[in-house]
Parts: structure tokens; C-alpha cells; sequence
């Protein structure tokens, strides 16, 4: 043990002593949860809409309100010509044109339905989906009240029929934050930076400098080697987590529905994972860029692969079976199912045993790996 508390000193020391580093391990995670939470959001407002009103009548102006008084709308022009429309789609003034034909008041009046066309730019794809989604539901609103009020001027509610009422109730995110679903997400996303790049790293750079030959002819077995490398990055990594922690709930009001210990170690045992991969590409290379560039892929891949900004659902079906080779995936799941969900061990034990696998295999091929390059 003494001998372990020796190697720890010195890592802590090596950490402490390199500005640069510990810059990342202590300022860098914070920034990039404070920004990521906010701009990672599939949340779309303020988008700029030109009005291409023929009819200007009392019908046209109140649906064109109920646009402007969405949050979602931005109006940027208003004009009776069609052209004027199209031109503002083409110099990139708005993703959506409305166009109300003439007579549109008339029609609503006499035969009770007139058509509006709604014209969208589907360079980005997304945007102008979740746009059309936007507008569709304005529209229904505006048919809703406006019947409503047609009805009630003309004649009462007829009686004697059977109605379906409605219930919705919205479990664990009430109010439809997209901040509670993205903040766990983050908080793995920056553990795994920290674990897997600051470990390879660390271990590649004794390789440059020397100290590798230094230590391996030591009487310092391989077991205490592993340990004391991996040790002080879990527990910085699990002191970062805690304060994104604090962040979460605190600053934005994610609520813990889970046990804190629960969190805890699933947290311990996923950086075991990263731990590992994070030293197994240390064994495979010689300098610090290479290590940098392996395991920016690695984690490029599972981090894209993981549902942090895109649903495991939505991806085509060979995607989706690629999932579940991807640690970070059950980790995030896992960790939203207990922050949220208030999920407990026996809900959510095979997940936590598939990680514990992928830690297990992970350190030992790396202590494996590490032996041949002792030999």
C-alpha cells in the first residue's frame, strides 16, 4: 500500500505541477457544461417568417397574430406580392413564407374552410421540419378558437353526444425542459473526455520522456503501476462530476429522483471503462499525438452513437445495433433513467452489469497489453 501512496503522490504531483493540464481537467469541463446545456437543444425559436397576404381581411390579420404572438416566429416582412415571397427565401430572410389567398375571408365565411400555403426552405432539413410541426399547430389552434366562437354566436352546443375527454399527463418533465433531458448527458460526456484523453495521455508521455523504462525495471508490479495511474483521474474525474452535479441541480434545476449513492457507482464503474480504453490506447502508441487522435475517434463515434443529441430510435436500424457496443449509450440511458425516473438497481442491474463487462475487459486488456510491452 505504501508503495501505491508513493505512486499516487507522484501523479498528483505530475497533475498539479502542468498548468495546462490541470486547466482541462478543472475549467474546461465546467465551460463546455455551462455552454453544451444551452446551445445543445432541439428547441427552435425565433424563426423568420415573411407574410404574403393577398386577402387582408380581418381572418388573414388575426391568423398572422397568432403567428407573430408565437414564441417560435419571428415576422420579418410583410407583402401583397407572391414574388417578394420567394425572394425572401432565396436572400435567406426566412425560413417560411405564409401565403394567405384572396378571398380567404370570404371563404371562411360562406363554405367554412380556405386553404393557406405555407412554403418552407429545406436546405436544413431539421429546421424546417420542426418549423412546419410549429406552424401546423398554430393553425389548428386558430381553427379551434375560431369554431369554438362560430358556434357560440349561432346556436348552443348540441346535448346528447358522446364524448372522448382528454388526460395529459407529462411523468418525470413536466414542463417539457429540454435542459433536464441534455444535462446527464453532458455530465458522461465530460467524464468520458477526461478519463479516456487524460489517461492515454499520461501514460504516452512517460513513454516520451523516459521515465517508462525508469519505472518498469523497479520492483513495482504491473498491479500497482495500473492503480496508481488510474486512480488520481478517477478521482478528479469523480470530484468534476461531482460539481456538474451541484450545477445540474442548483443552477439548472434537474431534478434527482435516484439515490445519489446509486449515481455514484455507476459513475466509479463507468470510468473504469473509459479508464481502460483510455490506457489501452496508451499501449498501442508511442507519442501523445497519436494517443490524442485514436481516442478522439473512439469517442467521436461513441458519443455520436450514444442518443446524447440524437434518439437511439430515429437511427437507421444498423446504427441502432452499433448501440449496444457503445458503453456511453448505457451509461447515459442508465444515468437519466436514475436522476429522472428515481430507476433503482433492480430496475436497472443488466445494464449496469453490460458496463461492468466493458470495464472488466477493458482494464484487463490494457494490464495484458502493458505486460507484452514490459517483456
Amino acid at each position: 500500500m505504501r508503495i501505491i501512496f508513493f505512486i499516487l503522490q507522484k501523479e498528483f504531483l505530475q497533475i498539479f505541477r502542468n498548468r495546462l493540464m490541470l486547466g482541462f481537467i478543472l475549467v474546461v469541463p465546467i465551460i463546455q457544461l455551462m455552454i453544451l446545456t444551452y446551445a445543445a437543444t432541439f428547441e427552435i425559436r425565433n424563426i423568420d417568417f415573411f407574410v404574403v397576404d393577398h386577402d387582408h381581411s380581418p381572418e388573414s390579420r388575426a391568423l398572422i397574430d397568432r403567428f407573430v404572438a408565437s414564441e417560435n416566429f419571428r415576422l420579418t416582412g410583410w407583402s401583397a406580392s407572391a414574388a417578394d415571397g420567394e425572394l425572401a427565401l432565396l436572400g435567406n430572410k426566412a425560413v417560411m413564407v405564409l401565403q394567405i389567398p384572396a378571398h380567404t375571408g370570404r371563404d371562411l365565411v360562406r363554405d367554412g374552410s380556405a386553404p393557406v400555403s405555407l412554403r418552407f426552405d429545406a436546405v436544413d432539413g431539421f429546421t424546417a421540419n420542426v418549423a412546419s410541426q410549429y406552424a401546423m399547430q398554430i393553425i389548428r389552434r386558430h381553427n379551434e378558437v375560431a369554431g369554438v366562437a362560430h358556434l357560440a354566436s349561432i346556436e348552443p352546443a348540441p346535448t346528447g353526444i358522446a364524448q372522448i375527454g382528454i388526460n395529459v399527463s407529462r411523468w418525470y418533465n413536466p414542463h417539457l425542459d429540454y435542459k433536464i433531458y441534455m444535462v446527464p448527458g453532458i455530465l458522461v460526456m465530460l467524464i468520458t473526455v477526461i478519463g479516456g484523453f487524460l489517461t492515454g495521455m499520461n501514460v504516452v508521455r512517460e513513454k516520451e520522456i523516459g521515465t517508462i523504462e525508469q519505472l518498469n525495471v523497479t520492483p513495482i508490479t504491473k498491479f500497482q503501476f495500473i492503480i496508481g495511474k488510474l486512480m488520481p483521474f478517477m478521482i478528479l474525474a469523480l470530484v468534476i462530476f461531482s460539481f456538474g452535479l451541484l450545477l445540474a441541480r442548483f443552477w439548472f434545476e434537474v431534478p434527482f429522483e435516484g439515490s445519489l449513492m446509486l449515481i455514484y457507482l455507476i459513475a466509479a464503474t463507468y470510468l473504469l471503462v473509459v479508464l481502460g480504453l483510455g490506457l489501452l490506447v496508451s499501449t498501442v502508441t508511442h507519442t501523445q499525438q497519436q494517443a490524442i487522435f485514436i481516442t478522439w475517434f473512439v469517442f467521436v463515434i461513441f458519443i455520436l452513437l450514444s442518443g446524447l443529441f440524437t434518439p437511439i430510435d430515429s437511427m437507421p436500424g444498423w446504427a441502432q445495433y452499433l448501440t449496444w457496443a457503445n458503453p456511453v449509450a448505457w451509461f447515459i440511458d442508465i444515468i437519466r433513467r436514475v436522476m429522472l425516473t428515481g430507476a433503482d438497481m433492480q430496475d436497472i442491474w443488466s445494464s449496469y452489469l453490460v458496463l461492468l463487462a466493458y470495464g472488466v475487459a477493458f482494464i484487463g486488456s490494457a494490464v495484458l497489453r502493458y505486460r507484452k510491452a514490459a517483456a
